[in-house]
């Protein structure tokens, strides 16, 4: 048992399979591994998106046909007396993935543990969380795509049957332990659906996919979170900022904070569209919400590629920017706007691309 690097877990569990009341051992490890994170003691910036999130089902704006679906969920499970079926959630990042997973949890009562799939380095810490959870808790794993293989394997039988079945020792005297659990919800959030095993796929009960804002949902994010702040802001800026925000909220939000720092230094607080306006400027956002990076991005393609196609990797050395983060910061966006199109040869800059850079429009791109 020495030599069993799971060997302390597994001695309590020897002794005690059920140990759901024990909240100090969770606590413990939660020290010692960082793995599960209390979202109301975290750093300033996170202090402050999870001021602004909503909390309530009826209080999330947008994502009409995901609120519907979800609704009928819980509906249902409430009426069952049963935890709700286990989540998954994909989209780009800042669509609400998150926020959406501690609504569910509010909206059933239940308590929330956040942890991540990269912080899921051990069998043994996901065993200390899941033999943890109370009957409906939620556990919310981000970047579930990055689980390694071992601990997705354990999480098979914990979704569909409530078990752990592990193995204890080495060689001849090893053998299999069955930890029996409550009945828990996991919500996993990735914004690499293609990268999740299609076992793990499959244990989802349902799968929702996060797309871009609407400008008027944006709109009512950008004037929810100006009064929750206690920023005075005019409508028209209001607008302004929300045509801005690259359709997603994380960023309208980011952006709200931003002109608010610009407004308090420089206008006395208020938000009026020429204080919105320089703050942008100063920001580097354009009128489609672009900034630097993208327009960096498009201007290699069109000066150095005459437009493309031209490979990804190439791309990306071209910018000094990781492949990873133009396929999933940059691109989607651009590709949303018609400034980009992604072909099987490669990427390529639109005629609306060389527009917005005020650039002459080839003719071979002209429609």
């Amino acid at each position: 048992m020495m030599d069993d690097p799971l060997g302390p877990f597994f001695i309590l569990a020897e002794q005690d399979p059920l140990p759901h009341n024990e909240a100090s051992m969770i606590e413990r490890d939660e020290e010692a591994a960082g793995i599960v994170a209390d979202p109301g003691a975290t750093a300033p910036e996170r202090e402050f998106e999870v001021g602004l999130r909503p909390q309530r089902l009826d209080e999330f704006v947008g994502q009409s046909g995901i609120k519907e679906n979800l609704g009928v969920l819980l509906d249902a499970a409430k009426g069952r007396g049963e935890p709700v079926e286990h989540v998954l959630l994909y989209g780009n990042p800042g669509l609400g993935k998150t926020t959406l997973a501690h609504v569910i949890g509010n909206e059933r009562g239940a308590q929330v543990r956040v942890t991540s799939g990269p912080a899921l380095e051990r069998v043994g810490d996901l065993a200390a969380i899941l033999s943890n959870l109370g009957k409906g808790d939620v556990l919310f794993i981000d970047e579930i795509h990055r689980l390694n293989k071992t601990i997705e394997e354990v999480l098979y039988p914990a979704m569909e049957d409530y078990a752990l079945d592990l193995v204890v020792g080495k060689g001849p005297t090893a053998r299999t332990l069955r930890l029996g659990l409550e009945k828990f919800t996991i919500i996993g959030a990735t914004t690499r659906l293609s990268l999740l095993s299609s076992p793990l796929r499959d244990r989802f009960g349902a799968t929702f996919h996060l797309n871009f804002y609407e400008p008027g949902d944006i709109e009512r994010i950008v004037a929810r979170s100006a009064k929750l702040l206690n920023v005075e802001t005019d409508a028209e800026a209001v607008s302004l900022l929300a045509a801005r925000s690259r359709q997603t909220p994380r960023v309208a939000n980011r952006l709200l904070k931003r002109v608010r720092d610009f407004a308090q230094v420089k206008a006395e607080g208020r938000i009026s569209v020429p204080v919105a306006e320089a703050a942008l400027t100063m920001l580097d956002v354009d009128q489609h919400g672009l900034d630097r990076v993208d327009r960096h991005v498009l201007m290699t393609l069109i000066e150095k590629f005459r437009g493309g196609p031209v490979g990804l990797s190439t791309l990306a050395a071209a910018t000094q920017e990781e492949m990873e983060t133009l396929e999933e910061i940059h691109e989607p966006y651009l590709i949303q706007l018609g400034l980009m199109e992604r072909t099987p040869r490669g990427r390529m800059a639109t005629e609306g691309a060389y527009r917005h850079l005020g650039r002459p429009v080839p003719e071979q791109r002209l429609v």
